[in-house]
């Protein structure tokens, strides 16, 4: 089993340590994450800060005609299917809490809180798990790709569990303080030396406790995608 705090010691000697941002408006936080769906960093700020400018509040948008609110998102991709999707998430949002608000989550046990958000209209785990973690300042751990890659090659989680499995299984393995920058760790990682197409095996700290980076360093055939670290392997920082 992996050594968690020793792994991330690691990833930040190569990539530095993430300092908590200032949290934002979990509101603003969950549209921002669905706008962020199959785009850039760089259009998803485009396309919500097209949506704030259009609109002078969530109540705005919500009422709008959908078209006028795809307009208004539409540099960030897929504009026809966002639209709708923030539409009912507003909703959702003011049926349950009486205003497009969710000030009251901050009072809920995280259980409930991600259980809630899950529930609205095309929120999934890494959603919830964001607006938990960034905007809520709660030990929830989102896995996206870059996550999920690193933590599967390293045996964390067994690949085929895919994304959204994968919250459920890494976040007993993470401890509470650490979850905000093992996530942040893991993403730097992931685009910088554990890439999806030509990976930096050879540049990686995690190389010996790696099966997929062991193997692409040594020239032997890749383990499998479900390879566990054995007791033979040495722990980070050892």
């Amino acid at each position: 089993m992996h050594d968690i705090p020793r792994l991330l010691d690691r990833l930040e000697a190569l990539h530095g340590r993430a300092e908590r941002r200032l949290a934002v408006d979990p509101l603003d936080e969950l549209v921002a994450c669905i706008l962020s769906q199959h785009t850039s960093d760089i259009n998803t700020a485009r396309a919500f800060e097209g949506l704030r400018r259009a609109f002078p509040s969530w109540e705005a948008v919500a009422q709008a005609p959908a078209e006028s609110v795809a307009d208004a998102i539409r540099c960030g991709g897929l504009a026809d299917t966002k639209a709708p999707r923030i539409q009912a998430v507003l909703r959702a949002v003011a049926a349950r809490f009486g205003r497009m608000d969710l000030a009251d989550l901050d009072a809920w046990p995280t259980p409930e809180a991600r259980a809630f958000l899950m529930g609205l209209p095309g929120v999934g785990p890494k959603t919830a798990a964001i607006v938990l973690c960034f905007a809520m300042g709660r030990p929830v751990l989102p896995v996206d790709t870059h996550v999920f890659r690193v933590s599967w090659q390293l045996g964390l989680v067994p690949k085929q569990a895919g994304e959204a499995r994968a919250h459920d299984l890494l976040q007993p393995l993470v401890p509470d303080e650490l979850v905000y920058r093992f996530h942040i760790a893991l993403i730097r990682h992931g685009r910088a030396v554990c890439r999806a197409q030509r990976p930096r095996c050879g540049e990686c700290p995690l190389a010996s406790v790696c099966p997929v980076g062991e193997a692409m360093v040594s020239g032997l055939p890749d383990p499998s995608a479900d390879a566990r670290l054995q007791g033979s392997h040495p722990q980070p920082g050892a």
